[in-house]
């Protein structure tokens, strides 16, 4: 088996996207959960650019890595300045990153347009500075800036920009997609052109963009024209449509076609890593991101579900497992009997083929009604559970009244006042909140918490409201999604009436009863 590396470089490049922003703390923990992964080189950024990035260099220095080498990032030297008195290349030298990965021009449209000087002095910059850098004891990757536009308009030059790497000490040379403009048959060819070239003791890199939404896929043409180091993000972040995404690479690279990059193992540590990057940087995951979102492996007509439960191979590429995903099972109108099933065996309830109809009837209805269970798991889950022979709700409900008042302060004031029954003891409970869902929740919680102590410790966390059907303005229906937690455990539950309490209330009373332990929650 060949070995392919993987180079990140998240906390540079993948910071240039909108609205990417990590501390220099927060930065170690993505590199330490970069080094479990495996990934063989991390790319920290520019030291001492800014006072951040001298505060993570001052940090990783102290940070003890299994796998994974620091690369400090940099540019060839300045115009018309030896490289040995440029001061950005000194700071590169006198990091403690044993790698140093130095971009350079090979674009002559750059050359003329941004950085103003001649082919060949853009080659003793290139030849100049690598040399340099290796001459302080650094091992330099060169990266080759927009080396596939340049390719295109004069492939002679471009060899020559690379072979000054080479020939100065660069022991990779990274071919860059910088503009993402690229398809995977032009990645193929130009690489397989500059090995025939260069010969194959010179190691190739690639670096790709997703301009034209084929990062990953001119990364994996190019590994199959014999590079074997490649560069991109955690989850695919980046400038405007972003780099490469390793997430999706590595699985391919290991799982699919054969080669050795982290080993089985760390795989199934991808799902983790990808969530918690996506996690600290505080942008939600796309849930239909391949192997690690939430609904990669979701099933939801009933001829997948069953052909799911029966083979896995026959609706997924994968085992989920393998890159440390579940499988789910997602209700709707379109599900059938099977998809019950399955739910119910996971649950661990025993429904007869009559009651697995019956709730399958009942989902199409409430789906007919507005419900939506994709991301309501408990009031799904209790659906079926209602089902059950010896089913008992949480409390019988004698009725409710909320109130909200406007006090000549401008202070407005909820207060909830409930009437139920638990078991054979009857409570009436009066609480005020800063709304009427809050006031319902502490209400309500009062009155069952003598009998479930537990659910004190369950917090609502989202609260979500979707009109409908807008045409009847303010007498449309809503549909009310709630997210709770108990700390171990998140789930999700949905109301749906033409008034919002009512909607409110459904959701409240599924959230709080999923929570008890056979119901789902977690005992806390």
């Amino acid at each position: 088996m060949e070995q392919v590396k993987l180079y990140d470089t998240t906390l540079r490049d993948g910071m240039q996207g909108q609205g990417m922003s990590l501390s220099a703390a927060e930065k170690v923990r993505v590199v330490e959960a970069l080094d479990r992964l495996g990934v063989h080189y991390i790319e920290a950024g520019f030291p001492a650019s800014n006072p951040k990035e001298a505060e993570l260099f001052g940090l990783l220095a102290d940070v003890e890595l299994e796998n994974a080498k620091i690369c400090a990032f940099g540019m060839t030297r300045r115009r018309g300045v030896k490289a040995e008195q440029d001061e950005a290349l000194n700071l590169l030298a006198d990091t403690f990153a044993p790698v140093v990965t130095l971009v350079g021009k090979t674009w002559s449209l750059h050359l003329e347009k941004v950085i103003k000087v001649s082919a060949e002095e853009n080659l003793a910059m290139i030849g100049e500075s690598v040399a340099f850098l290796t001459g302080r004891g650094k091992q330099v990757i060169y990266d080759a800036e927009h080396f596939f536009d340049a390719w295109r308009d004069d492939k002679d030059y471009s060899l020559q920009c690379l072979r000054t790497a080479v020939e100065a000490g660069a022991i990779n040379l990274s071919l860059c997609d910088t503009n993402g403009s690229s398809l995977p048959d032009q990645i193929a060819s130009a690489v397989a052109e500059v090995r025939a070239e260069l010969g194959p003791d010179v190691e190739l890199g690639i670096h790709t963009h997703n301009d034209a939404e084929c990062g990953v896929a001119n990364a994996l043409a190019a590994v199959n024209e014999g590079v074997r180091l490649v560069q991109g993000t955690m989850n695919g972040y980046g400038e405007r449509c972003g780099n490469a995404n390793l997430v999706s690479i590595l699985p391919a690279l290991e799982l699919k076609m054969g080669y050795r990059v982290v080993g089985e193992e760390r795989i199934a540590e991808l799902s983790s890593v990808s969530h918690f990057v996506a996690e600290l940087l505080n942008v939600p995951l796309n849930p239909n991101q391949a192997y690690v979102g939430r609904n990669a492996f979701a099933h939801k007509g009933g001829m997948h579900v069953a052909g799911v439960a029966t083979d896995s191979r026959t609706f997924e590429h994968l085992e989920p497992g393998q890159v440390g995903n579940d499988r789910m099972v997602l209700p709707s109108e379109l599900s059938g009997k099977a998809t019950i099933l399955s739910r119910a065996g996971e649950m661990g309830l025993d429904l007869d083929d009559k009651a697995a109809r019956e709730v399958v009837d009942e989902l199409k209805q409430k789906e007919h009604e507005g419900y939506h269970y994709e991301a309501a798991n408990a009031s799904f889950d209790l659906l079926i559970r209602r089902h059950e022979a010896d089913y008992e709700p949480l409390f019988r409900l004698e009725g409710f009244r909320v109130t909200t008042e406007m006090r000549e302060s401008g202070k407005v004031e909820t207060e909830a006042t409930i009437r139920i029954w638990v078991g054979d003891e009857r409570y009436v409970c009066v609480a005020e909140g800063n709304g009427p869902v809050n006031a319902l929740d502490s209400a309500l919680r009062q009155a069952i918490v003598e009998h479930y102590p537990h659910l004190a410790d369950v917090e609502l966390t989202g609260y979500r409201v979707r009109i409908l059907d807008s045409d009847h303005g303010t007498g449309a229906g809503t549909r009310v999604l709630l997210d709770s937690t108990s700390g171990d455990e998140s789930w999700g539950s949905i109301g749906v009436s033409e008034n919002i309490i009512e909607a409110s209330w459904e959701a409240l009373v599924d959230s709080l009863e999923y929570a008890l332990p056979k119901n789902g929650g977690s005992s806390g």
